[in-house]
This record gives structure tokens, C-alpha cells and sequence, in this order.
């Protein structure tokens, strides 16, 4: 297994989590250490987008 088919990925389209990359990549988020840190994909996402929204908004002050 090559390390890329090591690590985890979470895709959006059907809201499974899979190791390797069998989803599309249009379809897949990662990659992810395990797969307890890939099914929190969305929400690590969320936290990303709120922390870069809330950086704008102090540059933007």
C-alpha cells in the first residue's frame, strides 16, 4: 500500500469515511490521519472557515 492508500479521506457526497483514495476527488476531503479525525471532516472545516472569517474581519477593522 502506497501512503496516500494509508490515509484517510472523508467524502462529501455520500458522508462515508474510506481509506485510500476510492472517492473522486471532487468528492473527497483529506487526507486524514485515522479515521476518527476524517468522519469530523465537516466540522474541522467549519472551525477552519470560521477562524479565516474571524481573521478578515480583524484586518478588515
Amino acid at each position: 500500500m502506497s501512503d496516500d492508500e494509508n490515509l484517510w479521506y472523508y467524502c462529501v457526497s455520500d458522508g462515508s469515511v474510506r481509506q485510500g483514495k476510492d472517492a473522486r476527488g471532487l468528492d473527497r476531503m483529506g487526507p486524514y490521519p485515522d479515521r476518527e479525525t476524517a468522519a469530523r471532516a465537516l466540522e474541522i472545516a467549519a472551525q477552519r472557515n470560521k477562524a479565516a472569517d474571524d481573521s478578515d474581519d480583524d484586518w478588515n477593522k
